[in-house]
Order: structure tokens, then sequence, then C-alpha cells
């Protein structure tokens, strides 16, 4: 069975430490391409939400041991 490689991130308000976003991803895109992927979606999520953009960061969510 062939593994996929997918991450998964969810977006976070650190004036409330609350998830606001979620976003998955299996782009096999370079580490800088993918950068520039979640600070375009960190800046939708954060208009959409009505906080400055420097309010909201990412963190990967990891699915624990295998």
């Amino acid at each position: 069975m062939a593994t996929e490689n997918i991450k998964h991130y969810k977006f976070i308000n650190s004036k409330t430490g609350n998830a606001i976003y979620y976003y998955s991803s299996s782009s096999t895109a370079s580490a800088a391409e993918l950068k520039q992927e979640l600070e375009k979606i960190r800046d939708k999520v954060a208009s959409e939400n009505g906080v400055f953009m420097e309010t909201v960061y990412w963190e990967e969510i990891s699915e624990g041991p295998k």
C-alpha cells in the first residue's frame, strides 16, 4: 500500500489560542513553495476573520506514532 505525503495544518489566532482554519496539503512542492502557499492561506484566513495577518500562525498537525 502506497502512503501519500499529506500534511495537515491548523491556523491559530495567537490572541485567543483558537484554531480558526484547517488545511491539508498533498503537494510535492519544495519547502519554500509550501511556505508561500501557507502564507497566502494565512492572509486569506486573517482577512476573513477580521484579524491582522501577524496574529495568525500555522502549526503542522502530527498524527502521532504509527
